[in-house]
């Protein structure tokens, strides 16, 4: 039997082994309650989450001590005239990768909890300048 995209992220998540599981799994509903009309699946072996099926938010889990969550405007190049980030980042949450990609580090529990008011204001934001 075939499972959806969220039963193939449940099913990564139950097996998944990583020592900032809590922290990661606390992440992902953070992203999830962020926006109702996000949707996830796995991407580059990690839970990658989606809007207008357009992948917009991806984990990073290869390194030690912390892990990232890599904003990104999916598969499509965007135009972006300016060349400088995509906005102003307010939060100053985004480490700037690219002027398309983004990057928040999370290191502990204490750290997701200090960050989730603005990684939630961050993403409806992403989303907000991605989808235009």
């Amino acid at each position: 039997m075939k499972m959806n995209k969220t039963q193939q992220v449940a099913e990564y998540m139950n097996n998944f082994e990583h020592p900032q599981k809590k922290e990661i799994e606390e992440v992902r509903k953070i992203i999830l309650s962020a926006n109702n009309h996000l949707s996830e699946h796995i991407k580059w072996n990690a839970p990658s989450f989606c809007y207008n099926n357009e992948d917009r938010f991806t984990f990073n889990f290869h390194s030690k001590g912390f892990f990232r969550l890599i904003f990104h405007c999916g598969a499509k190049v965007k135009d972006n005239p300016g060349k400088g980030p995509l906005f102003d980042d307010t939060t100053g949450l985004l480490d700037w990768a690219a002027a398309d990609r983004a990057i928040v580090k999370f290191t502990d529990m204490n750290d997701v909890k200090a960050k989730e008011e603005k990684l939630v204001e961050i993403i409806n934001k992403w989303i907000e300048v991605t989808s235009l």
